[in-house]
């Protein structure tokens, strides 16, 4: 079929992109033709090539797609089978270049090229045997938003407990038997309690196994609705030719009945569990507030908090959650983040501190300076990293997915045996069609679907709670290989709040070289730089005009004052621009150095000042390495301060290994030959400068304290600047992985063993349907067990 496709493309800059580009798309099997218009910075290919294909080709030629990710919640989902049907049917429209589906929070996800309308993504799903549902008018799971009334009828517990009320007088007499009373009920008594269970409140299996017929497919609710109808059926037809003047027939209406109630109640306790699993993106949600006390007009003014705007004034009273991430103005207070950062002891905030949204403010008025509102604060960050994570597959669910995809065939297929073998073989077509049923019953998808997806929930919303962000389940499954952990230390294993500890002038006056360090650093982020300025302003002195500033990574600043050329950095800085330096004049273990050197122009460079910087490790540094240690992990240090100072951190800290005066660029190279020998790394920074290195290794995790670019480039997000989160965030996803391989373990035991048995007349229906629920409920409560987990202190 050919098609139009229209791709929005960045990156394009000349006529010798567009050459490149539809060159590079040309080469894609299926298209005709490639149009690329560099005004407009987009492409219209024809054709019938695949949308996912297009995109990975404009990628490799060093340009990007501009793509949107969307997220549904999906009604009628039943088992495993049905995720391969909904993303293949969400990838029958063109936009979509990705679809996910995750059978635990019934959630679809697409990544699309262009405009997605929500009736076109409907129908096909709806074609399929789905239905969207409009997230703004149901919650979670299809939940009835508050304001609405549910009626009795329609609650989620109504069709189990109303279909259990009219199988129990089916099933009591059952229990005469062993004392040979026989108190079933007359035949048309049964038929009248079954048939509403089976054609009322059993209407879900039948409406969405047509679904799946109607799509070419099948999946639990059809094996369900073909089993119950079977016995239903059977108990029609033995009733009907039934001849004999007294007693009754042997009837199996109450098999039919039992499946489907046990079959209703293991729904309803797996929808129950279910929402368990998103509790934490539940709770972070509950943290959003919804009006904020605004000044505007010269008035305090409430206002919806999706209103405030970035700088704008903000006031917040005690015991009112922080609307906006922001600064504080005036005031001060206790701040309680332990929803958002994981920490339990409220933290002391006064003025210039930052506050973030969602947070609980105690016992103090504050006055804050809007900084991040709207989908850019924290808040909304951690929701959206914690929603794609929970949503992600891990590549163990590709096997799965395979597997669920033949299921239902093959089911059907040992079903159809079974019948045919005892009618054929023992002439009991009765014992055939009963073992039939049972084997369609037992038959578990749904423990196949919920096992990976319960279990990374669990997981990753349990590690939220802790403040530990995980980006997606390819993060977890690479934690749990990881053997050596390489921290940098400015920040990560130190305070990161280095103070000058001492300063020798040469050259120049103590006061006249401390001036111009600051006048250099006013313009810098490091923290060394903050240091030099906070002593300046603390003897009250001006900065100097200085022009041409320039930090140079790794290194130090330079700047030009009164035609001089002045350097501020790194021992080895200087020596690389061959700068004779006198002997230190003392040692003090642990700290960091800085030369302040002028250079006049045809003149030699003048050595003015020498600065010692002390930054003290954090609290639980030295706990956390030991934690490590304890997991047979290599702990290492990468660090760009001195030999000295690197030496004695990693003296105190006991580490395995250090590395001092590591240029950015470097720390990358260290990781590829610890990868070479054969480690997988993990790099833990909070830095610009430990960009690449968190890209390079096999794990990067990145401390929120520290830059955007470092987050960015990290696949673990700690929320509080602990090292000793580094070692329950390996923990927590080696834990996870673990309960997916039980849970694949007991999904698959139960249809190896099962299917068998029930084949061979071993199994009852009615204990195979309620095996075939009890299994689902299985997997998802071992699951749960990972909320208990918590991290030690």
């Amino acid at each position: 079929m050919n098609k139009r496709i229209k791709l929005n493309v960045s990156g394009m800059s000349c006529a010798s992109c567009v050459g490149r580009l539809e060159s590079a798309l040309k080469k894609v099997v299926g298209v005709t033709s490639a149009n690329v218009h560099l005004s407009s910075e987009n492409v219209i290919i024809e054709g019938d090539a695949d949308t996912a294909a297009l995109v990975k080709a404009i990628n490799d030629t060093g340009y990007s797609v501009e793509t949107c990710e969307m997220h549904y919640q999906v009604a009628g989902m039943g088992c495993a089978s049905c995720i391969s049907r909904i993303e293949k049917a969400a990838y029958s429209l063109p936009q979509v270049i990705k679809a996910n589906v995750n059978l635990a929070s019934e959630k679809l996800t697409v990544t699309v090229i262009s405009a997605l309308d929500f009736d076109e993504l409907s129908k096909v799903i709806t074609d399929a045997g789905y239905s969207l549902v409009e997230t703004e008018k149901k919650g979670l799971f299809g939940e009835m938003n508050s304001g609405e009334k549910l009626l009795i009828y329609r609650a989620d517990w109504f069709a189990a407990a109303a279909s259990m009320a009219l199988t129990l007088p089916m099933l009591l007499p059952m229990f005469g038997l062993f004392f040979n009373y026989h108190w079933m009920p007359p035949a048309w008594v049964q038929w009248a309690l079954a048939t509403p269970i089976q054609f009322y409140f059993g209407a879900r299996f039948y409406r969405a196994g047509w679904g799946a017929l109607k799509a070419g497919a099948g999946n639990m609710d059809l094996l369900v609705a073909i089993g119950t109808s079977a016995a239903y059926g059977l108990s029609l037809y033995l009733w009907w030719t039934f001849s004999g003047e007294h007693g009754q027939p042997h009837l199996y209406f109450e098999s039919s009945s039992a499946v489907l109630s046990l079959v209703l109640l293991g729904k309803y306790l797996e929808l129950r569990a279910k929402r368990r699993t998103t509790s934490a993106l539940k709770a972070l949600e509950n943290l959003k507030p919804i009006m904020a006390t605004v000044w505007r007009n010269n008035i305090w003014q409430s206002i919806p908090v999706a209103q405030v705007q970035s700088g704008e004034r903000v006031t917040i009273k005690p015991g009112e959650r922080v609307p906006v991430d922001g600064e504080v103005l005036k005031g001060q207070s206790q701040i309680d983040e332990a929803l958002i950062s994981g920490e339990s002891v409220p933290v002391y905030k006064t003025v210039s501190d930052k506050v973030t949204g969602g947070s609980v403010n105690l016992d103090g008025i504050l006055e804050v300076t809007a900084t991040s509102v709207g989908a850019e604060s924290t808040l909304a960050q951690i929701i959206r990293l914690v929603e794609h994570a929970q949503g992600a597959k891990a590549p163990v669910q590709a096997l799965v997915d395979k597997v669920s995809a033949i299921f239902v065939p093959i089911v059907l297929v040992v079903s159809l045996i079974t019948l045919l073998s005892w009618g054929l073989g023992s002439g009991d077509w009765t014992n055939g069609i009963l073992n039939a049923v049972a084997v369609l019953v037992i038959a578990c998808p749904c423990a196949l679907g919920l096992a990976t997806p319960a279990a990374i929930m669990a997981g990753t919303g349990t590690a939220a709670r802790f403040g530990i962000l995980v980006k997606d389940a390819r993060a977890m499954e690479r934690a749990t290989s990881i053997d050596m952990v390489i921290f940098d230390k400015t920040g990560t294993l130190t305070l990161g709040k280095p103070e000058l500890s001492e300063m020798y002038a040469f050259n120049s006056s103590e006061q006249d070289a401390l001036q111009l360090a600051a006048s250099l650093q006013q313009y810098s982020e490091h923290p060394l730089a903050q240091a030099i300025v906070d002593k300046a302003l603390e003897q009250q002195l001006d900065y100097l005009p200085i022009t041409d500033f320039k930090v140079v990574a790794g290194r130090g600043v330079k700047a030009c004052h009164q035609q001089s050329t002045v350097y501020l950095g790194s021992t080895f800085w200087m020596q690389e621009l061959a700068i004779s330096l006198p002997d230190l004049p003392s040692k003090i273990p642990g700290a960091s150095l800085s030369w302040l050197v002028s250079q006049a122009p045809n003149e030699q460079a003048k050595v003015l000042a020498l600065f010692y910087f002390s930054d003290a490790p954090k609290e639980h540094a030295a706990k956390a390495v030991t934690q490590l240690k304890q997991q047979g992990i290599k702990v290492a240090m990468l660090t760009g301060d001195n030999q000295s100072s690197a030496e004695y951190t990693a003296k105190l800290l006991d580490l395995d290994d250090y590395l001092a005066e590591v240029l950015p660029e470097n720390k990358a190279e260290y990781i590829i030959k610890a990868q070479q020998q054969g480690f997988s790394v993990a790099m833990v920074g909070d830095g610009i400068n430990d960009a690449p290195a968190l890209a390079q290794s096999d794990l990067g995790i990145a401390m929120a304290t520290g830059t955007d670019v470092a987050v960015s480039a990290s696949a673990i997000t700690l929320m509080r600047g602990e090292p000793s989160l580094v070692a329950s965030a390996l923990t927590m996803a080696k834990l996870t992985y673990r309960k997916i391989k039980q849970n694949l373990f007991w999904a698959f035991i139960f249809n190896i063993i099962g299917i068998p048995l029930a084949a061979l007349g071993f199994l009852n229906p009615i204990i195979a349907g309620g095996a075939m629920a009890a299994s689902s409920l299985l997997v998802i409560s071992n699951a749960l067990l990972l909320q208990r987990w918590q991290p030690k202190v």
